[in-house]
């Protein structure tokens, strides 16, 4: 288009193309400085944030690392406490155990150790007549001995003793029959168990037992004496009640009769029988005897 032809204040195409060059030459110079300081100032924000975001992972890298580790030694510290509290339970309940195991050893030694205790001392009583010269066994008397005693003894009174009472059943059934009856024996535990009996039957006050040895009790203040003796030791024992027993005595042996002696009464058959020797008869031999050997050999 010609210039001729626009209206006033328009310019023509070459003067614009003319005139607008440098504006946009300037323009896009003025883009190029912008865009470099838009790119600039945004790659320096990106590199700023990009070490910021880089510092704070890595900030954030390390206080995770950190509280790993704190978990960890705090796990482990934890673990390592389970542990020693588990060997600490461990040791107590093998410390128990032993504990226990001694002590069951204890009880059980001190069990077997007060039984033999007790054996020893209840079987010495019965053991020890063995060990001596003249052995007098315990052997109860049967119910046919003791009635036969107490036949022999009809129609007397007076006091009894009985030589090796064992269980006291001669001396209480005498005291039945209203005797003082005194039973002498050398173990305790019979003589405890007769004073027991005894009491038990309401017999204490006419029932007596001691614990002596026969050999060393006078019977001369006893009018009836019953034995249950062995053969050793009758020849021994005839001689003491010779010497010691009255006149009016009666002496009643069971199971064994005197080797010397004559009975006046037998009764009972076996090992129940039973010899009644009235001191009148062997005190008279005793006498005739003497008078015999003093007519043989006068002085």
């Amino acid at each position: 288009m010609r210039s001729g032809l626009l209206p006033e204040g328009f310019l023509s195409w070459d003067q614009c193309g003319a005139s607008t060059e440098p504006f946009w030459k300037r323009l896009r110079e003025r883009r190029a400085q912008v865009g470099v300081g838009e790119t600039t100032e945004r790659n320096s924000d990106t590199r700023h944030i990009g070490r910021g975001h880089g510092t704070t992972v890595r900030a954030k890298r390390d206080s995770a690392n950190a509280r790993c580790e704190a978990g960890y030694t705090l796990s482990m510290s934890k673990v390592l406490q389970g542990e020693s509290h588990t060997q600490d339970i461990l040791h107590m309940n093998l410390d128990n155990d032993r504990s226990r195991k001694r002590n069951w050893g204890l009880l059980v030694t001190g069990i077997v150790g007060g039984t033999l205790v007790v054996l020893y001392a209840v079987a010495t009583p019965f053991l020890t007549p063995a060990l001596r010269k003249i052995c007098l066994p315990f052997v109860p008397a049967t119910s046919a001995q003791i009635e036969n005693v107490l036949k022999m003894l009809q129609y007397r009174s007076g006091s009894l003793v009985d030589i090796g009472s064992g269980d006291g059943r001669i001396v209480i059934a005498a005291a039945k029959e209203g005797f003082k009856a005194v039973g002498y024996e050398l173990n305790p535990w019979l003589v405890w168990y007769s004073r027991y009996r005894a009491w038990r039957e309401g017999m204490h006050h006419n029932a007596k037992f001691y614990i002596s040895d026969l050999w060393k009790v006078s019977f001369s203040q006893y009018t009836n004496v019953v034995v249950f003796g062995v053969p050793q030791m009758m020849p021994q024992l005839e001689k003491k009640l010779e010497e010691e027993l009255d006149h009016n005595a009666r002496v009643v042996a069971c199971r064994f009769p005197f080797p010397h002696w004559m009975p006046d009464h037998t009764t009972g058959e076996g090992i129940d029988v039973v010899w009644a020797y009235d001191s009148k008869a062997f005190k008279g031999n005793e006498k005739t005897c003497s008078e015999t050997v003093q007519k043989m050999h006068p002085l």
